[in-house]
């Protein structure tokens, strides 16, 4: 505990503006203000609740109307609940519905006076916003099909259901935290939850026969969770939650908002430090952490169908950067009452499931309308697609991003329509990281660039090779600040590697690990993406530069780079560079001296200054070639 103490008074020389907000208005009184604000109108509305106060009941200001965040625990919808969603969103919200990666809704465009109505609507089905915003804890997430899959090992609704209960419509903890806490709690062998990215992770584990959880702490953008070296049975999930937000709430920091997540006091006292405050609070002292069972991506990885331990199956359907509608939600609901049991469920991948169909009525599911509507969607670029919201809903967004998303993935699914594949694609519209692009198999975030002209225009940065499976790992940086139409380029070349050298029904995540990661510095696979942009796509050449099966640079840049000259220089001339090259040494028999514009001498489509660069990556002297592939991208940029 002081650890925890000394660190908590290192930060409380002062208390930011929120927390000033907080002391001087008790959240719950706005809330049982709610008619008498929407009566009021939006004139009249206080800019403290504004500002924080709605944000606690997931009301967000967007200037003209209300954004609302309602709260899907572990995203399952009972037919009663996807019905009222899907008519409040006609009646109050434009129609217009958005599936979140934390398996929950977003309705928009909600006029200030008709909050009220929404919220008792709402409240009718079983449903409220409470702790969607601002500083609680936000909506847990789950696999979609918990206690339903095969691989559902211990169902984690009934576990959820008693937090619910005890915290989100608790006065003791609305807006009582220093900031928001993601918590996620995974039952099952599969990873459809990112379990690894959350203040909180439940991870499937298994201690002396006995099956719990593997308890890791403090993910946030760009961070995986620290492994808590604790297991907690299920029973003991509800007391180590209360004493682990009771710890947070004691001793988070107050003051930069900023670097008041969990994540910052772990990162200033240690994972070993907090524990101890947690089973002291808790009074017990919990195991050391079990096997970690977690084995696999989504066990529905590929398919719109999965069976279910019932012998029914759970159906699939993908909704594009999860941009739903009120109607489709109602016609959801009804095709899952028609067909199935007349439940949902949402995924973290921002689709859904209509659950519990029996065999007997696939072929109808698939004939209905909705299934039909969305079936242009069902192909492995929109499968595991992710997209947070954009320019057009969020202030933070730099580019319109979801509508980026849909058309760079018609464009992939036109350029290279694999079979058996799988790829993750997530898109984030800022550095705050909603899409969660750092884990994605390619990941895009949000940025301004300058095209060729050099207009400012909407712009990525490229993100590579993370890992959700066993062992969560973050993205690299592939490429820094192209404009999206150059980027879909980029992405197409390293999927054509992938489609000609992945293994039988290999993902993209697999493929990243054994071959491209494996063999190659992320460094040459950048330029080996802008070469062939510059080749095909800039100059129109009948020419694609290839990655080879079986590499021997080992992933060492000096030899990629003298490697690459050299392949570069007998595709574009037909000639070698030299007479013979071995182990990346230039055999010294007939010395070949060639000036910078050799290549376009020999090929005139060339431009000089791409002759330049492999002039530059092959010279005979080793102490005056290129020395690292981001000098040359910088030199290509004028080609």
């Amino acid at each position: 505990m002081e650890a925890l103490k000394k660190a908590l008074e290192a930060r409380s020389k002062k208390v930011n503006k929120v927390e000033i907000t907080k002391a001087n208005k008790d959240s719950m009184d706005v809330h049982a203000q709610l008619e008498e604000i929407a009566a009021a109108g939006y004139e009249n509305l206080s800019k403290e609740d504004s500002a924080y106060f709605l944000k606690c009941f997931g009301l967000f200001d967007k200037g003209e109307d209300f954004m609302l965040r309602v709260r899907v625990p572990v995203g399952q919808l009972t037919n009663k609940q996807a019905l009222c969603i899907g008519e409040v969103a006609q009646k109050y919200a434009n129609d217009y519905i958005d599936i979140t990666t934390r398996m929950q809704i977003v309705l928009r465009y909600i006029k200030i006076e008709n909050i009220a109505n929404v919220l008792q609507e709402l409240k009718v089905a079983g449903l409220t916003t409470f702790q969607t915003g601002a500083d609680n804890t936000r909506n847990t997430v789950a696999d979609p099909l918990d206690g339903l899959a095969y691989d559902s090992i211990v169902e984690t609704k009934p576990i959820v259901d008693r937090l619910e209960k005890r915290f989100i419509e608790n006065p003791e903890w609305v807006s009582t935290l220093p900031r928001k806490f993601n918590t996620g709690i995974l039952g099952s062998l599969s990873n459809s939850c990112n379990i690894f990215g959350h203040d909180c992770c439940f991870v499937l584990a298994q201690k002396d026969g006995e099956f719990g959880f593997n308890i890791f702490l403090g993910a946030r953008v760009g961070v995986q969770a620290k492994d808590a070296n604790l297991f907690v049975k299920a029973d003991e999930v509800p007391v180590f939650y209360e004493a682990l937000l009771t710890v947070f709430k004691k001793y988070g920091y107050r003051d930069n908002r900023n670097k008041n997540r969990l994540h910052f006091l772990l990162q200033d006292v240690g994972v070993d430090a907090v524990i101890e405050a947690v089973k002291k609070e808790a009074d017990i002292s919990f195991s050391e952490a079990g096997i970690t069972m977690v084995q696999s991506q989504n066990i529905a990885l590929g398919s719109n169908k999965v069976l279910l331990k019932d012998g029914t199956f759970a159906y699939k359907l993908i909704v594009p950067s999860g941009i739903f509608s009120g109607t489709d939600m109602i016609e959801a609901a009804n095709t899952a009452k028609t067909f199935g049991s007349g439940n949902i469920r949402l995924t973290y991948d921002q689709n859904l499931y209509i659950i519990n169909v029996p065999k007997e009525n696939l072929d109808m599911i698939k004939d209905s309308k909705l299934i039909k509507k969305y079936a242009q969607y069902h192909n492995l670029y929109f499968q595991d697609m992710i997209a947070c919201a954009g320019t057009n809903t969020c202030s933070f967004g730099v580019i319109p991003n979801k509508p980026d998303a849909i058309e760079m993935a018609h464009f992939l699914n036109s350029e290279i329509p694999l079979k058996n594949a799988v790829i993750r694609m997530n898109w984030s519209a800022c550095p705050k990281g909603c899409g969660v692009h750092g884990i994605a198999d390619v990941g895009f975030e949000g940025c301004k660039a300058k095209d060729d002209e050099g207009n400012r225009v909407d712009g990525v940065h490229i993100f590579l090779g993370g890992k959700i499976t066993r062992v969560a790992k973050e993205a690299r940086l592939l490429h820094k600040t192209l404009p999206i139409t150059e980027a879909k380029h980029h992405v197409k070349y390293l999927l054509k590697t992938y489609a000609s050298m992945k293994q039988r029904a290999e993902t993209f995540e697999a493929f990243e690990e054994r071959y491209l990661g494996a063999n190659y510095s992320y460094q040459a696979l950048g330029f080996y993406t802008k070469i062939n942009y510059i080749l095909q796509d800039k100059l129109g050449l009948d020419i694609n530069f290839e990655l080879e099966k079986d590499p021997k640079t080992y992933g060492k840049e000096e030899f990629e780079l003298f490697d690459f000259g050299l392949r570069l220089f007998k595709l574009l001339t037909g000639e070698k560079r030299y007479e013979a090259v071995e182990n990346f040494q230039i055999v010294k028999t007939d010395m070949r001296k060639i000036k910078r514009d050799e290549v376009t001498k020999l090929n005139p489509k060339v431009p000089e200054k791409l002759s330049e660069v492999i002039y530059n990556m092959t010279h005979q002297d080793k102490r005056e070639r290129a020395q690292v592939f981001s000098e040359l991208l910088v030199a290509l940029k004028e080609v």
